[in-house]
């Protein structure tokens, strides 16, 4: 069973709770927005720790370090192709035009044979949780919840 770690920054706004999310990059998603966004994370292996996962994959997802500061739980969830994520909220302030996304190949168009690359996440932007929960992958809902009713 795949394991992704991720973190989720957030923060308060005249607006009120944010978090920032990443449009999932390649061709399959260049056009979707709504099960599209993600809590930036990555795979890892069973023998590597899911917290220092999250924050080695927030590097190489956003091309940024990741923020220091304490670390909220948010648990795991099931995605509907089975993969478990986990998921650890951290109050930070971001530009997200200072994102440098890490890349992947992949043969495209299908069966073309040629290779190419694209971005693990096209973009990042701040989103208020009503409108984070209308975009983020379904099961990733969870986590915006548990922030709600941990954040003031």
């Amino acid at each position: 069973m795949k394991r992704s770690a991720g973190l989720l920054l957030f923060h308060t706004t005249d607006n009120g709770l944010e978090v920032l999310l990443g449009h999932m990059g390649g061709p399959f998603f260049a056009r979707r927005d709504a099960g599209a966004w993600t809590v930036p994370k990555g795979e890892y292996e069973p023998d590597e720790p899911a917290w220092e996962a999250a924050r080695r994959e927030f590097r190489e997802e956003l091309g940024v370090p990741p923020p220091d500061g304490e670390a909220i739980d948010l648990g795991e969830v099931r995605q509907t192709g089975g993969k478990i994520v986990t998921a650890w909220a951290v109050r930070a302030d971001l530009d997200p035009a200072a994102i440098v996304p890490g890349t992947f190949r992949m043969e495209w168009p299908p069966r073309s044979g040629r290779l190419q690359e694209f971005p693990e996440l096209d973009r990042v932007a701040w989103f208020g949780i009503d409108r984070a929960r209308a975009v983020i992958v379904k099961a990733q809902a969870a986590f915006l919840d548990r922030l709600a009713e941990h954040s003031p």
